[in-house]
């Protein structure tokens, strides 16, 4: 697949606008995750607008590809995700955890066009992962999974035994993905439970490993084209990001792990956005 500068400039103008609309979410709620999605909207992006095999039209189509969002408290993201990729009208978002709206706080496969796992348990999504990738290759459908991880979310055992599942049941189909932004809610990643060194963990484990610029979308289409070449064994993406990326004053701040911007600040990232 040959990718064109006016490619990489669309696909940064989806980014933006997908931004815009979890900053909308998170303060119309006055409750939220903005960090988490903030940071893995390049990767979001790249998977519904460029390699994932999906049909807006058709959200239940057996052959499509899958999604599993793990770290589930980072819905905005999905949400404004899908209603970009027109699963549902973008004016949905505006009921982002509101009662009675569809779009809850974390993701609900019942009631959302496109959302193919509930999650929000952490450390779950591998495991749900695995089943569908398991079924992809024994009713010989072809569909490929991907399944985004938190970096703190993998201190949680669970994903460490799905990872031997991946590998043991030599799951080509499946990509890990890590939101590696090295900040939880209660701070670093290093300071609370370090996961380091995650390569050669993941490649103990029986990965293939990629290490990537998780929000240089470039980087992210080499690479996830790249997994898609690994044959008898998983891939697993190691998505170095940056937490709250795009809006200045919450990068790399762990306060916006889960809280809502008030107007003024809401007012100072939609003005950085627009720009």
């Amino acid at each position: 697949m040959k990718i064109t500068e006016n490619d990489i400039e669309s696909l940064k103008g989806i980014s933006k606008e997908i931004r815009k609309s979890i900053i909308e979410e998170v303060y119309s709620a006055q409750s939220g995750h903005p960090g988490g999605a903030l940071s893995a909207t390049e990767i979001l992006t790249v998977l519904y607008f460029n390699q994932m095999n999906i049909d807006p039209e058709r959200p239940d189509d057996e052959n499509r590809d899958r999604f599993v969002l793990s770290k589930g408290h980072a819905s905005a993201g999905l949400y404004a995700t899908l209603a970009e990729r027109g699963f549902f009208d973008k004016s949905e978002l505006k009921n982002f955890r509101k009662l009675g709206s569809m779009l809850q706080g974390h993701p609900d496969m019942k009631h959302i066009p496109g959302v193919d796992m509930t999650t929000g348990s952490l450390g779950q999504g591998l495991s749900a992962a695995n089943g569908m990738a398991m079924a992809s290759k024994i009713d010989k459908r072809g569909f490929r999974v991907y399944c985004l991880v938190g970096d703190g979310e993998i201190e949680e055992g669970q994903i460490w035994e799905a990872a031997m599942t991946s590998s043991h049941y030599k799951l080509d189909n499946l990509c890990l993905i890590i939101d590696n932004n090295n900040l939880q809610i209660d701070g670093k990643v290093t300071e609370v439970m370090s996961i380091y060194p995650l390569k050669e963990k993941l490649q103990s484990f029986g990965f293939e490993v990629f290490e990537v610029d998780g929000n240089n979308i470039d980087e992210l289409i080499t690479v996830f084209q790249k997994a898609k070449t690994i044959k008898e064994k998983p891939t697993a993406v190691i998505a170095k990001t940056i937490k709250g990326k795009g809006v200045d004053f919450m990068e790399n701040q762990v306060s916006w792990h889960g809280k809502a911007p008030k107007e003024e600040e809401y007012k100072l990232a939609m003005e950085e956005l627009n720009k």
